[in-house]
């Protein structure tokens, strides 16, 4: 592979995951905030909301595309490149981790929660946005890793 299609390849795999660590940091920034100063009511719809239009064929494309593209970049590269692109790929499963194995099941169980706000925001809201937090660090550190690689090669 050439190496302006591994630079265009480490491009495609820091957009993506930019766009990931972009979303998670904007619920951390404002979104959560802005919705803890809400009801009980308006959180939990808000949030059932958000999960619900986040199912998006753009969003899946940027969520996928920061797990493949890294690795791809990885395969075709050597030397601290390759490493950095790795690096890169770790940082950001540890952030698609976190989405399938606690913000996913609980927004799964925020949906079937009913109508018992008080109860169902007290459940959700502490863990998601703590996981939501762990998956800024680790997708923004993937990101900066995939900068790395493509200013090694």
């Amino acid at each position: 592979m050439s190496i302006m299609s591994q630079q265009a390849l480490l491009v495609a795999a820091a957009i993506a995951t930019g766009l990931v660590a972009g979303t998670f940091a904007a619920f951390s920034a404002a979104v959560l905030p802005g919705l803890a100063r809400g009801s009980d009511r308006t959180f939990v719809e808000a949030m059932r909301q958000a999960n619900a239009a986040i199912q998006n064929p753009l969003f899946f494309a940027a969520f996928f595309g920061a797990a493949v593209l890294p690795a791809a970049a990885a395969w075709s590269l050597d030397g601290p490149a390759a490493g950095w692109a790795l690096a890169g790929l770790a940082c950001y499963l540890v952030a698609f981790a976190t989405t399938v194995v606690v913000n996913v099941p609980l927004n799964n169980r925020l949906d079937a929660a009913g109508e018992d706000h008080a109860a169902a925001r007290a459940a959700y809201e502490r863990p998601w946005t703590r996981a939501n937090h762990a998956r800024v660090v680790a997708a923004t550190a993937a990101l900066g890793c995939l900068v790395l690689a493509a200013l090694s090669c």
